[in-house]
């Protein structure tokens, strides 16, 4: 059998965790909920959980306008761009940086952990920022393939 190349693993990993986001921050502009309400909430018998009043900046920027779930989406849209690489990114530094893709899922697991909807993509996130974190330590490097430039589909 052969050896498992972390990077690939974790890039798949994270293309499935950034389109479940993308998915969820477009379901939270409808369904809004700061999951996070729980904390620190007072239990009242006709209304049910009302959350603290130190969560007001989070039901402002999650409940009143959904400017987190339209963070999260941007983040994974952007995400989404370097693993499945557009032609334009294809060459570049920024498609080869292992680094800069932990960068970026940590920001996305941190925007989606704040709403309801994303915390499924918050979990695969931090899966496959481990798996990244893994394949930096055991030196894997995302090589260009010069060999296949300018050959297109001929086989």
């Amino acid at each position: 059998m052969g050896n498992l190349v972390w990077h690939e693993y974790s890039r798949l990993i994270s293309i499935s965790a950034s389109a479940y986001a993308v998915w969820c921050s477009f379901f939270a502009l409808f369904y809004r909920k700061f999951f996070w309400d729980f904390v620190g909430g007072t239990l009242r018998d006709p209304g049910g959980l009302q959350p603290a009043p130190s969560a007001a900046i989070f039901i402002t920027l999650i409940v009143k306008a959904p400017i987190i779930p339209i963070i999260t989406a941007v983040i994974a849209l952007i995400i989404l761009a370097v693993e499945n690489p557009l032609p334009q990114i294809k060459g570049m530094a920024i498609h080869r940086s292992l680094i800069l893709r932990i960068v970026l899922l940590v920001f996305q697991a941190f925007f989606a952990v704040l709403f309801y909807q994303g915390t499924n993509a918050c979990l695969w996130s931090l899966v496959a920022i481990v798996c990244y974190m893994r394949a930096i330590a055991l030196g894997e490097k995302i090589e260009e393939a010069k060999d296949n430039r300018g050959k297109g589909g001929r086989a």
